[in-house]
């Protein structure tokens, strides 16, 4: 599957949670549902993976945690707050940097529709 693909079933899946429980509950219900969706789904997916951090020519012991990587293409950020701040987007695309990807879903699920708490952030695609 490609980066775009994934992108359309994982959407599909974002508006069936967030219809299903609605806006509110902590990020880590919301990673836990995604992730008993992307087994239905048969999606392959890797949850709060370390991504080091490669600086000068070394690698770092401190990076980040990504929540979700599906099909190690496509990196989901889950957060569940009442406004998404810039640096949201940009911490994103920086994980797709530092990890090589090119594709990343930003989603919010506490807003009263999904549709504008999804935002696609691509690095290189």
């Amino acid at each position: 599957m490609t980066e775009n693909e994934i992108s359309k079933v994982l959407v599909d899946i974002f508006l069936r949670i967030h219809k299903e429980l609605g806006p509110g509950l902590l990020e880590s219900v919301y990673e836990e549902v995604i992730s008993y969706e992307l087994v239905d789904a048969n999606l392959n997916f890797t949850r709060q993976q370390g991504i080091p951090v490669r600086y000068m020519n070394r690698q770092l012991d401190l990076g980040f945690r990504s929540d979700i990587i599906v099909e190690n293409k496509v990196i989901i950020e889950i957060k569940s707050v009442e406004v998404l701040a810039p640096v949201h987007h940009k911490q994103l695309l920086t994980y797709l940097r530092l990890s090589d990807k090119k594709l990343g879903l930003l989603v919010n699920f506490n807003v009263e529709l999904i549709k504008n708490g999804i935002f696609r952030i691509v690095n290189k695609l």
